[in-house]
């Protein structure tokens, strides 16, 4: 290796940076695009393995590993390094993806899904704070559209690959095809990939870690079971509340007083890295419930084929890409990004009306228009909110910054999907049982989503009735989505704009909200 040390701030970008970020694009590709090939072979799985009882648990395994270890992960890089972490986050990923693909019963996924989650965790974060590492705030701007691409990808191609490997070669592959891009990812980090080694000399918050991993488990167990497994009111809901807060409580207090917290609070005096950690969760909660209730209405009322759902995004998807782009390309050139999150804020409130305005006798292309306006807004959002709380604090915490950001966006998404499918069910129930009497109660009782084949069906005033009744519930959530939004953009008007540095020149050591320059050793 060579001695030299190449500033990654200094003219065009080195091909080792460029050859990193394609394996970490690779590995973001990885953490986004697993859930949505999985989802696709899940019946299929079911129908071999059995289990159909525990069918939620190969998500919600995967999904509470993910959550409860993305703090750590950051922490992790932060304290020994940040190669090293990502790293063993991918050998982690690739290790439950080998083993979720031999599992030969639903007791056997689970667990392994489980084994996978715990490596998606650090995939993401290790995503972007390597990227925090090797480039400067000014200059990451240019790569929010690479990285808005990458997640369109997944969003819009996952079902569509996930329905392809199933169906010509067995839903095992659904795991196995991890195999050979984490692989390439691997090899290139390892071969290209250069930073300081560190090394903590204080020990690893296990209490911080335990209380922490309990609090997040609870709160994503509240949000996932409640309204669906067990009412809201139920004795096992309000247990896991009470363990929430009483873990959430206790992590609060012992983080100001340990040696080397897992989330030292500290980060949370910036006022630009808490309101990031603000519209980050409202960003999460509004763009899952949108993903989550769009393909439901358009193939519930206006007749689209659930084959393709991914294309169904596609207006959303494809304006999110764009805006980001723009966004980045701005943002490098002027240094500046205040502009970004009120627009975000006002396109989304915006855009997340209109949809609640829809019925059933609304066009796919008014219903598309629509989907772009709340796509603009979230590219207005997705990336800056990272950068700016990046841009917030010291190099040291670039890791529990990166992955506090990531958490709070993957809680928002939790609450999203848990409060707008309640507020979704609630009225789909009610306006079932008006227009249909006791046979749409009966229709609706176990779930109030219903898929393509049980929709054809119903007899067609049944079916009517659901049509509107489908189109009064994305009513109710997406006009509760439009509600949430606003303290996005008073979060928005509070930021403090502080110029991003980069060029030749380092930038002044002043404050928390502005990161020293990031320095690449070269090959």
């Amino acid at each position: 290796m060579a001695d030299n040390v190449e500033s990654v701030t200094e003219g065009k970008q080195p091909r080792s940076v460029r050859v990193v970020l394609l394996a970490l694009m690779i590995a973001m590709m990885l953490a986004m695009l697993d859930n949505m090939i999985v989802g696709t072979a899940m019946p299929t799985i079911v129908g071999e393995l059995g289990g159909l009882e525990h069918l939620s648990w190969v998500v919600t395994g995967y999904t509470l590993a993910t959550a409860a270890s993305t703090p750590v992960w950051g922490k992790l890089g932060d304290m020994f390094g940040r190669k090293g972490a990502f790293l063993s986050s991918i050998v982690i990923f690739l290790i439950g993806s080998a083993l979720s693909g031999m599992a030969q019963d639903m007791g056997q996924l689970i667990g392994f899904r489980a084994v996978q989650g715990l490596g998606a965790g650090g995939l993401m974060v290790g995503v972007m704070a390597i990227i925090g590492d090797l480039i400067p705030p000014r200059e990451r701007g240019k790569y929010q559209g690479m990285m808005a691409g990458v997640m369109a990808l997944a969003m819009i191609g996952g079902p569509l690959v996930g329905g392809t490997i199933t169906d010509n070669w067995g839903w095992r592959w659904a795991f196995y095809i991890n195999l050979p891009l984490g692989a390439v990812a691997l090899a290139l980090v390892t071969a290209v990939l250069h930073l300081p080694k560190k090394r903590s000399k204080a020990g690893i918050d296990y209490l911080g870690v335990v209380l922490l991993t309990v609090g997040i488990t609870a709160i994503v167990l509240v949000t996932t079971w409640g309204g669906t497994e067990y009412a809201w009111t139920s004795a096992r809901i309000m247990e896991l509340t009470g363990i929430g807060v009483v873990a959430l409580v206790g992590f609060v207090f012992w983080q100001t007083r340990a040696a080397e917290p897992v989330l030292p609070l500290h980060i949370f005096r910036s006022r630009n890295f808490t309101l990031m950690s603000v519209i980050g969760f409202i960003t999460g909660f509004v763009m899952f419930g949108a993903t989550l209730f769009l393909p439901l209405y358009q193939q519930a009322v206006q007749g689209a084929s659930a084959t393709n759902s991914g294309l169904l995004l596609l207006p959303m998807l494809g304006a999110m890409l764009v805006t980001s782009m723009v966004a980045g390309r701005v943002t490098t050139s002027s240094g500046r990004y205040k502009v970004f999150p009120i627009a975000g804020g006002v396109l989304m409130i915006i855009g997340l009306y209109l949809l609640s305005t829809m019925d059933t006798g609304t066009t796919r292309l008014t219903s598309g228009v629509y989907m772009a306006v709340v796509g603009a807004g979230m590219g207005c959002l997705m990336q800056i909110t990272m950068l700016v709380a990046q841009n917030s604090v010291e190099m040291k915490d670039m890791g529990v910054a990166s992955s506090s950001t990531t958490l709070f966006r993957t809680l928002g998404s939790s609450f999203g999907v848990a409060i707008m499918g309640a507020l979704f069910n609630h009225r789909v129930q009610d306006v079932m049982t008006e227009r249909a009497g006791a046979l749409g109660k009966g229709i609706t009782e176990k779930s109030a989503q219903l898929d393509a084949a049980s929709l054809a069906k119903l007899p067609a005033a049944a079916r009517e009735a659901y049509q509107h009744a489908v189109s009064a519930g994305t009513h109710s959530a997406f006009l509760l989505g439009a509600g949430v939004a606003v303290p996005v953009l008073i979060a928005a008007l509070f930021v403090k704009e502080v110029p991003l540095k980069g060029g030749p020149q380092k930038p002044s050591a002043e404050g928390a909200d502005a990161a020293p320059a990031a320095v690449v050793e070269v090959v």
